[in-house]
């Protein structure tokens, strides 16, 4: 079987709930985790799943750990809680996959918050400048179809990489508006904690297509 991306929606979050949107790097509120928890079951070919990447919003972040506690390697886990496995999938924090727009809701914590309330994770890949929202993350419709052309090339790349293993899947949580630049379906409008599987080619001028898993090509 071909390798697959799995494409996750963000369980439900303080500021879905309360409409508040200048509140900064929301957290997921109590039924998001639920939400997140049942994951686990319901992404189809789980156990193949070699690497999760990740948004660095606090609600992205929440639904990976939440969701994959059986897939995820135990060091992204304190010990004294049994989550995580030996030689599991990889958590990769990827900001290109944050949400679009500036506003404080949509803009990520600063890494040294991040770190603290996440201290098992690897944040080095955020970079110079974050979590400003200018540059290759402002939410100017452009910039944010290049960003999400960059994530189709990665996934390209990853999956070239992995097709050969026996954890090849790959699942990425990020967020609603996102979601429609990076699969390029603008119609798109998963649930709360909702998935869709796709396959991944390579197109020389998009980066990378993503096909969404039984459609006719």
């Amino acid at each position: 079987m071909a390798s697959q991306i799995h494409i996750i929606r963000h369980a439900e979050s303080v500021h879905n709930v309360s409409k508040d949107f200048s509140q900064l790097d929301p957290s997921l509120t109590a039924l998001g985790f639920e939400q997140a928890a049942k994951l686990d079951q319901s992404v189809p070919y789980a156990g193949r799943v070699g690497v999760i990447i990740t948004s660095p919003l606090r609600r992205a972040i929440q639904t990976a750990l939440t969701a994959f506690p059986s897939i995820l390697d135990k060091r992204y886990f304190d010990p004294s809680s049994g989550y995580g496995v030996e030689n599991g999938a990889s958590l990769v924090i990827d900001p290109l996959l944050q949400e679009r727009s500036a506003l404080a809701c949509d803009t990520g914590s600063d890494r040294a918050v991040l770190e603290k309330a996440f201290p098992r994770l690897d944040f080095a890949g955020l970079g110079e400048g974050w979590p400003s929202k200018e540059g290759i993350f402002s939410a100017d419709d452009e910039v944010v179809h290049e960003r999400a052309r960059r994530v189709r090339t990665s996934l390209v790349e990853l999956n070239e990489q992995s097709n050969n293993g026996e954890k090849r899947d790959v699942v990425v949580v990020t967020h609603g508006v996102f979601m429609k630049f990076l699969t390029e379906e603008p119609e798109i409008d998963l649930p709360k904690a909702g998935w869709k599987s796709y396959t991944v080619q390579k197109v020389k001028e998009k980066g990378g297509k993503l096909v969404p898993v039984g459609a006719k090509i």
